[in-house]
């Protein structure tokens, strides 16, 4: 088995996380019986703590592909680069996570190309191999290796959802922002501010996104309260920290961030 060393992909301290559901059993026996795991959700919702959390929970290393358009099955597999005047193989993320039985963990899966689909169906059923055409072979996923796959359903248009053949291969958990008490809880513990203004900006936030679908893709996550936290920990005022780490991540359009701001200024 390859190494990795600590530094780089272990995660050596506990990630602060809150279970809102079975998430932590599921994906304890997903992973003892090898299965791969799909974490379905809004964006900013506690998916990468999550898997942060995991991978220290189970003493595996993590390596997160965040993955985009022009992401390719080379990117993931590896391929040849030269290197002082020689041809050499690199391998990429992927085959680094199955050689050291690490988990990967691949965000917002959809947003890669097609072909990169090809290359996982493999690892995500009984067979558990990466192909390695360039290599001409198979290589076979021990038993601690894991493959996590997430996306965001509401972003997702029908060009760019998950065909039934690749999601019939993962055992699915479905993330959502917390309950009101537990995100304040959160969101308290995360930036340091006290508990009664913790609860203020979750009530912010559950405005906010009742204004999804009526001019917000999104309303505001539980990383954007965080954000909002820090800043007035830092002795920012609340109105101020809102719109610079609420409003303005959610929208540019001027009616809609007048709207927000109006909506922080009456709490605040």
């Amino acid at each position: 088995m390859a190494e990795i060393t600590p530094e780089e992909h272990y995660i050596t301290e506990e990630p602060y996380y809150e279970p809102s559901g079975s998430e932590v059993a599921m994906f304890e026996a997903a992973w003892h019986n090898r299965l791969p795991l799909l974490l379905k959700g809004p964006t900013g919702c506690g998916k990468t703590r999550f898997m942060e959390y995991m991978a220290w929970r189970l003493k595996r290393p993590l390596i997160t592909v965040s993955c985009h358009d022009d992401l390719t099955a080379s990117d993931l597999v590896g391929r040849y680069l030269v290197k002082g005047g020689e041809t050499v193989w690199v391998d990429g993320p992927l085959a680094r996570a199955v050689r050291a039985g690490a988990i990967c963990y691949l965000d917002e899966i959809v947003e890669a190309r097609k072909d990169t689909m090809v290359v996982i169906h493999p690892l995500a059923d009984d067979r558990r191999v990466l192909p390695m055409e360039k290599l001409g072979l198979l290589l076979q996923a021990g038993p601690e290796f894991c493959l996590a796959v997430s996306y965001n359903p509401g972003y997702q248009s029908v060009l760019k959802d998950l065909k039934q053949s690749t999601r019939q291969r993962f055992v699915a958990l479905e993330f959502d922002y917390p309950t009101a008490e537990l995100e304040a809880r959160i969101v308290a513990a995360e930036s340091g501010i006290d508990a009664a203004l913790a609860a203020t900006l979750v009530k912010f936030a559950h405005m906010t996104r009742n204004l999804k679908g009526n001019g917000l893709e999104e309303g505001a996550s539980t990383r954007l309260l965080v954000h909002a936290g820090k800043l007035i920990a830092s002795n920012v005022p609340p109105v101020t920290a809102c719109a610079g780490a609420i409003a303005q991540a959610l929208t540019d359009e001027p009616e809609m961030l007048a709207a927000i701001n109006e909506l922080s200024a009456s709490l605040f």
